[in-house]
């Protein structure tokens, strides 16, 4: 989705667009500037903004005038303005505030803009004001047709000016048209909008609370949540059926482009509910959304378990839109007993899984190894290879394959064979990076192609690889499969979690689950996690005193609105919808934060700063 495409889609909702008597018109304008078209030619206007460009043509001025709804040309010309006027239009700089009285008129057809909505119009200044005084900018608003932007840095620091860029103020347009289509669409599903606690208890979710010390409780500390999950299930115990919330949400972790310290999520819950009630109200949701955005939604999702999804694909949110799909070749190599790489993996009990390229034969060795680069980037030892030419393999790996190996991998002419021999947790992420850069380079995406997909059916457990005690994979209250509740205890490492996960292009959406209602089952999870009572009791106590209250059936789902406002604007990273981000480095350069406190504020909370250096 285009930057245009977004805002047209927010014009649509009367968003940017008001007349003369519409609800932005105020003493100091009768119109936005960005509004005006055609059948304004004629009325007078009161506008008021700031000066994107000026142009001094030697007694005539032109400036465009810029709003949040967009730009207009407005003309200084001695038939219908005062010489003082024109006078102090020549003194505007960038980025000073106007106001602008003047007549609507049609541009004479040789003159009109197509690159702008105003441009079949301008109007015709009679009065000039300036009320906001401009220093040069830091950084340019206004930019020539393909002059970059200043470093992300620069833009962060002077954020009030990056944030007047028309793109901006369309993706928060467009960001704001969302938020409001999420509202209407569960409310009229009877969800109700309830705030939960920001400050809150410090519980274990995965990455590290964000702890905001207690002035009157000396020693104590709340949490920011990570994300209301237990407030939501405590809803449910308390009977009110259906909540919904646009809910900020705090982790401390590293960052990266689509990761934030804090973010926000449309956060869901409902009661008496499967999998699939879950889900299809989910899809309508993203349906909405995604018409609001202007983008097709397919009539089906397709679904997947968590297990295919890691053997064909190697990741738990696989990018469907192309194949190159990963296959197990163990087979094929169990016989080469003298190659020793294969070899030692089968004996350990890993796996030769592989990747056919399609006329992949045609890659330079520079490019394979730079593609073997990403495998070893990932895990891999390297990545064995061989090209199918004139009915043979070629390569080491090649002339250890059985002589239908052709037959068996459906081999063509022309295509090329990598493979990595490996335990599954080393092969999946090497051969999913793998197959991505290989769909990269070969071009395989089709521009604005998408492709949504389910991903269920997720382990309940996977283990620490540093000391083997079983851990959650989702989180300790998301319930096991009815049908694996006899092997929780004898087989934990194959009980199915009731959790679920959507996927847009390898990138996830959202996720779910399903919720530990009953209260002996909760126990049993939490022994198996190596929670005992007592921790149980001090983390999670306000929780399981809900759930021995009797407490429905319950299950839920959240998403990161942020990220889908990202991928409906067409923006290159969260930092483009969001007002005021963070860098990765998780410092607010705008306002300066994280900042030192004063020793008496900290003082009042108990605290002292201790072994940091200058």
């Amino acid at each position: 989705m285009t930057k245009s495409d977004a805002a047209s889609a927010t014009a649509r909702g009367g968003v940017l667009h008001s007349g003369p008597a519409g609800a932005l018109a105020t003493t100091f304008r009768s119109h936005l500037a960005g509004s005006l078209r055609e059948a304004d030619a004629g009325q007078p206007v009161r506008l008021a903004g700031w000066v994107h460009r000026s142009r001094d043509l030697g007694g005539l001025v032109f400036l465009d005038l810029r709003d949040r709804a967009g730009i207009v040309q407005v003309s200084f010309n001695p038939e219908w303005t005062s010489a003082e006027a024109i006078a102090l239009a020549t003194t505007l700089g960038a980025e000073t505030v106007v106001l602008i009285e003047g007549m609507v008129a049609a541009r004479p057809e040789a003159m009109r803009n197509a690159d702008l909505a105003t441009g079949g119009v301008e109007v015709r200044a009679t009065s000039l004001t300036v009320v906001g005084p401009a220093d040069i900018p830091a950084i340019p608003v206004a930019r020539k047709a393909g002059e970059s932007l200043p470093a992300e840095e620069l833009r962060l620091r002077h954020r009030h000016l990056d944030l007047r860029r028309p793109e901006l103020q369309a993706n928060l347009v467009l960001r704001h048209c969302l938020m409001q289509v999420t509202r209407r669409h569960l409310s009229d599903h009877g969800f109700l909008e309830i705030e939960t606690p920001v400050l809150t208890k410090p519980t274990p979710e995965g990455a590290r609370d964000y702890l905001v010390p207690s002035r009157v409780h000396p020693g104590e500390f709340y949490a920011l949540p990570q994300s209301p999950q237990l407030y939501k299930q405590l809803l449910m115990v308390a009977g009110l059926d259906r909540y919904f919330q646009i809910a900020r949400c705090f982790r401390d972790e590293d960052l990266r482009a689509d990761r934030q310290p804090e973010f926000t999520q449309i956060d869901i819950e409902a009661s008496f509910v499967s999998r699939d009630d879950v889900v299809a109200l989910a899809e309508s949701l993203i349906a909405a959304l995604w018409r609001e955005g202007g983008v097709a939604m397919p009539d089906a999702i397709d679904r997947m378990t968590w297990a295919e999804a890691m053997e064909r694909f190697g990741i738990d949110r696989p990018d469907t839109r192309f194949g190159l799909e990963i296959f197990d070749a163990s087979a094929l190599f169990r016989g080469a007993t003298e190659f020793g790489i294969t070899r030692g993996a089968l004996d350990g009990g890993g796996r030769v899984r592989g990747i056919r390229v399609p006329n992949g034969a045609g890659m330079s060795r520079k490019q394979v190894d730079e593609v073997e680069a990403i495998a070893k980037s990932a895990g891999a030892m390297g990545l064995l290879r061989s090209r199918y030419a004139s009915g043979a393999f070629d390569g080491p790996a090649g002339k250890h394959l059985p002589a239908d190996a052709a037959t068996r991998l459906g081999a063509e002419e022309g295509d090329l064979f990598v493979f990595v021999a490996g335990p599954d947790h080393v092969s999946s992420p090497a051969l999913d990076r793998v197959r991505q850069e290989l769909g990269r380079r070969l071009g395989l995406i089709a521009d604005g192609m998408t492709n949504f997909l389910w991903v269920m059916d997720f382990p309940m457990f996977d283990r620490d690889p540093a000391t083997g005690a079983l851990a959650a994979v989702h989180h300790p209250f998301t319930a096991p499969h009815p049908d694996d509740l006899h092997l929780l205890e004898s087989e934990p490492h194959r009980v199915r979690a009731q959790a679920y996960d959507l996927v847009l292009n390898g990138t996830e959406l959202g996720g779910g689950s399903i919720r530990i209602s009953n209260p002996a089952l909760q126990g049993r999870i939490f022994a198996l996690l190596g929670i005992d009572e007592v921790t149980a009791h001090n983390r999670f106590g306000f929780l399981l005193e809900g759930l021995q209250a009797g407490a429905p059936p319950h299950g839920g789902i959240a998403f990161g609105f942020d990220r889908i406002a990202m991928l409906l604007s067409g923006a290159p990273s969260l930092r483009d919808v969001i007002a005021f981000p963070k860098t990765t480095a998780a410092r607010a350069l705008f306002e300066g934060a994280p900042a030192p406190v004063p020793t008496a504020d900290l003082s009042d909370l108990h605290l002292r700063v201790e072994g940091v250096t200058e």
